[in-house]
């Protein structure tokens, strides 16, 4: 496995899961760029930072990857997301329902560190899990 690999996925577990902030610098370069925050946060480790502890107040969470596809110092993975609603998020008040979603991260290293990260996830999927009491389709007998 690459080094590449190796650490964006202890990135994922020491930041994401154990919200361990204090590695930060150790993980992300200095001129860290985090395309996929909200545009009321820095694009810095400090926004990622409190993008990470913003969800935290909706959602206990969980990342787990799924795929992971690296080349030189750039890698994709496609991860999971295990979601517990324990805190408002888009206006809907915390259900307690446990839900998934399935997303993308993309990232760029330099010298050895985190330079650049994207983001694609699909925040309505959550929402509809949440919102909605049933799934699927219903057949007309």
């Amino acid at each position: 496995m690459s080094s590449t690999a190796q650490l964006v996925q202890e990135y994922i577990e020491v930041i994401w899961n154990q919200q361990r902030f204090d590695q930060l610098p150790r993980l992300l370069h200095p001129d860290y760029h985090d395309h996929s925050l909200p545009p009321t946060l820095p694009t810095t480790a400090a926004g990622t930072e409190a993008w990470i502890k913003a969800t935290s107040a909706s959602f206990t969470h969980r990342t787990t990857i799924e795929a992971q596809v690296s080349e030189g110092e750039k890698t994709m993975l496609k991860i999971r997301m295990h979601l517990t609603h324990i805190g408002e998020w888009r206006g809907i008040a915390a259900t307690g329902r446990t839900v998934e979603a399935v997303g993308y991260r993309y990232f760029c290293l330099e010298d050895g560190k985190i330079r650049e990260h994207w983001t694609l996830l699909d925040g309505n999927a959550i929402e509809n899990q949440l919102t909605v009491s049933e799934h699927g389709c219903k057949m007309q007998e």
